[in-house]
């Protein structure tokens, strides 16, 4: 966390944040437009918050984009706030993000100390899927082609398909939401989860994508929280003490 505050205490990054908060998904050229620098200043500054863990990049043809990757804030939420105070409202779920297409993308990274394998694991046993996913019961036989349900309440809340199934390293899936109507409306989107292994720990990456234009933030807002589960989970074998994700201890 040293990393995180570092890169908060400098003014110059917490405006970068701000601009990738009204915009996410932006080049460098974007960026250096909104701040009075120069571009290999903006480069530095954006560097420190990649190493911090709050930007996240990806390429998309020649251009490299960023976005805010709010895991790490709500990692420091979790230690030192959530004890006293109401949960953040889905932690930053109301960013808003515009693509050539016209479609949405969200990124959400987090460092995991665990072998790909139990990672794997946690991502697809029922059970333990559970104790970080409101309580929800998701089941599949995790094959290309073969379906997902998640259910909630004796009801399906969220289906779809495991497009691309790579253990332990990738899984893709189309995502569907059935928990509301209004969330019904907004169709189909689609979530990759890819582990990489970095020394003895893994780096979940988890992309959300294919998301309608200023689509419903109940889609995406629940990443954080679920990422921030499973971290504590597989590090500590406790759950994470948030409103949310004690739904699963009272639902048991």
């Amino acid at each position: 966390m040293d990393d995180v505050f570092k890169a908060l205490a400098d003014p110059t990054r917490r405006s970068l944040l701000d601009e990738l908060f009204k915009q996410d998904g932006q080049t460098l050229s974007a960026l250096e437009e909104r701040l009075p620098m120069t571009r290999f200043g903006v480069m530095k500054h954006l560097k420190l918050l990649e190493e911090a863990g709050l930007v996240a990049t990806r390429r998309r043809g020649r251009e490299k984009l960023h976005f805010l990757n709010p895991i790490p804030i709500r990692l420091v939420h979790d230690r030192w706030v959530s004890k006293y105070a109401a949960p953040w409202a889905a932690a930053l779920s109301d960013l808003k993000q515009e693509l050539e297409d016209n479609k949405m993308e969200k990124i959400f990274e987090i460092y995991i100390k665990t072998t790909p394998e139990r990672l794997w694991q946690a991502i697809t046993d029922t059970e333990t899927r559970r104790k970080y996913s409101f309580g929800a019961t998701v089941t599949s036989d995790w094959t290309p082609g073969s379906r997902y349900r998640g259910v909630g309440g004796g009801a399906t809340i969220f289906e779809g398909e495991n497009l691309e199934v790579e253990p332990p390293r990738r899984l893709v899936q189309s995502f569907r939401a059935l928990w509301g109507e209004d969330v019904k409306a907004e169709g189909t989107s689609r979530v990759t989860w890819a582990i990489e292994p970095v020394g003895d720990s893994c780096l979940l990456k988890v992309t959300h994508d294919q998301l309608p234009e200023g689509a419903n933030n109940q889609l995406y807002g629940g990443w954080p929280m679920i990422l921030s589960g499973i971290k504590t989970l597989l590090e500590t074998g406790e759950l994470l003490t948030t409103p949310g994700s004690l739904m699963w201890l009272q639902r048991a």
